[in-house]
């Protein structure tokens, strides 16, 4: 977004030269980071052979800073938006804490730097993988799909789908079927995930100018939409017992974390009106970031302890 859109949004005339540190640690949208990082891990535990300790640390940590990159360049474009809406407008850009043009040398430093010392210190194959997931996610999610399509959220989920990619690929130098897997899940988990905020925050993406489903398309519509993406899922989930790198554990853990996330999307879908109804989509999101949370958590405790075929614990050589 150019400095004259930025300087346009009432009240934001005035901008400080520079933030403190916490201000550039909001740019890096630390959450979704903690997301990205830990599916990277998975994917990097799960992945076959063996990777140094302090390498894979630092394959993690580049992941990380690519991801607070594209979170960084998402807040510098995307500061108009959050200015109108109530759950952004505390962020560093709107409230005037730092500049368009620091966020935006900061993000790009930051994303070239983290894609560079993967490339160096892991392989090239993870390295583009970063590279193209943080292309995505800012040209293509947040410069174009978000502002012209509802299904914003479909297709630019696959910016959030590609870590435990990149981490299979910082390990192994390539990609294969299992990593491919844990970015289908990933990916169709992302829809259910945030129309359910959606429809909670309906009013404010509307403000904001956001074609997102309920926007568009109404509250009824989306969590039919929801209910079709849960029932895609829950047995989607169990893809990974099915292919043999998902043991006992997982295969337990997954059929009841499916379960539970069919029947939260079944209240959703039933339950349309008033405050029952925001109660609704709040549970379902809710639960949705521990459904992911564990399902992943399984797998890493499977696979970093060698639980998943009844090898021999691992000595953490990754």
């Amino acid at each position: 977004m150019s400095d004259a859109a930025i300087q346009a949004i009432p009240g934001k005339l005035d901008i400080a030269p520079g933030g403190d540190v916490a201000d550039y640690a909001a740019l890096l949208k630390p959450r979704v980071m903690f997301l990205v990082v830990f599916t990277a891990l998975v994917g990097l535990v799960a992945a076959p052979g063996t990777m140094h300790p302090v390498l894979a640390i630092a394959a993690l940590a580049c992941i990380a800073v690519g991801a607070g990159a594209a979170g960084a360049l998402n807040m510098w474009y995307d500061a108009d938006i959050d200015a109108r809406m109530a759950r952004t407008a505390s962020r560093p850009l709107p409230k005037g804490a730092v500049a368009p043009d620091e966020a935006l040398a900061f993000g790009t430093v930051l994303a070239i730097g983290s894609v560079l010392c993967l490339g160096l210190m892991a392989n090239w194959v993870a390295a583009g993988l970063l590279a193209l997931t943080i292309g995505f996610y800012v040209f293509v999610y947040t410069m174009w799909l978000k502002r012209w399509t509802p299904q914003n959220i479909v297709i630019g989920g696959a910016a959030g789908a590609v870590p435990p990619m990149i981490g299979w690929a910082a390990a192994t130098g390539s990609v294969s079927l299992e990593s491919f897997v844990m970015f289908l899940i990933i990916f169709i988990w992302t829809p259910p995930h945030f129309w359910a905020l959606a429809l909670v925050r309906s009013k404010d993406y509307e403000r904001a100018g956001v074609p997102m489903l309920p926007v568009t398309h109404g509250p009824d519509e989306t969590r039919r939409q929801i209910l079709i993406y849960s029932l895609i899922l829950a047995p989607l989930g169990m893809a990974p017992a099915v292919m043999g790198f998902g043991g006992l554990l997982y295969t337990v853990i997954a059929s009841i974390l499916g379960a539970f996330f069919v029947v939260f999307a079944v209240d959703c879908y039933r339950i349309r009106e008033g405050e029952a109804a925001d109660r609704a989509a709040k549970h379902l999101f809710a639960y949705s970031v521990l459904y992911l949370f564990v399902l992943f958590a399984a797998l890493l405790v499977e696979q970093g302890f060698g639980l998943e075929s009844g090898a021999l614990p691992l000595t953490w050589t990754f």
